[in-house]
């Protein structure tokens, strides 16, 4: 299971993290840097939802021009806890990025269930959970037999536990992300410690 943390500047802590094989996500509404590792692309609406804003929709493009052509996956734009709506609008940005060689991923909100974005979904555009923590929490198992189902890429937004690991290896999910490693050399030290767990549980 491929980890990312979210993107940081401390020399420190991008060493550690480098060290123990992570990833990082680069949020639009951050700072455009990949510090040299291989990364993914955040839209940013995580941001925008914090800070009571619309998606800003001028930020994402500029990411996706700086740093799109290389990112592992791109999420599409979406609508935090928008529901339909969030789908609808991801949607909509679907031929805009389908050029990128990268994955797509479809950010799943509270609301969306299975059916509404299967006909969507391929070896090409797969899902990441987001949404309120206790949808996403709730709705982990979900989602990962349906990724097994339809052959699709897997990531859960926000880890930063090691219980939310553990649903997300249950899940099997291809990927995750969380900004604790980013911010503390404690919290990568655990976080990698159950990940490394896990990938013993699954040799055996």
């Amino acid at each position: 299971m491929i980890a990312y943390a979210s993107r940081t500047g401390t020399k420190r802590n991008l060493a550690a993290l480098r060290e123990a094989g992570w990833r990082i996500l680069v949020s639009a509404r951050g700072v455009l840097r990949t510090e040299g590792f291989p990364y993914a692309l955040d839209n940013g609406a995580w941001t925008a939802h914090q800070r009571g804003e619309d998606f800003d929709v001028p930020a994402f493009e500029k990411a996706v021009d700086l740093l799109g052509e290389g990112a592992d996956w791109v999420v599409l734009p979406d609508i935090v806890g928008g529901g339909h709506r969030s789908l609808a609008y991801s949607l909509a940005w679907l031929p805009r990025l389908a050029p990128l060689p990268g994955r797509l991923l479809i950010a799943v909100q509270d609301g969306i269930e299975p059916a509404d974005i299967a006909p969507y979904v391929s070896g090409r555009v797969g899902i990441a959970v987001g949404g309120s923590t206790e949808w996403k929490i709730r709705t982990i198992p979900v989602w990962g037999k349906f990724a097994r189902e339809h052959g699709c890429y897997l990531h859960i937004l926000r880890v930063n536990s090691v219980r939310r690991l553990n649903l997300c290896r249950d899940a099997q999910a291809d990927s995750f992300d969380g900004s604790g490693p980013s911010r503390f050399a404690k919290h990568l030290a655990v976080m990698e410690a159950g990940r490394r767990q896990l990938h013993l549980m699954e040799s055996f």
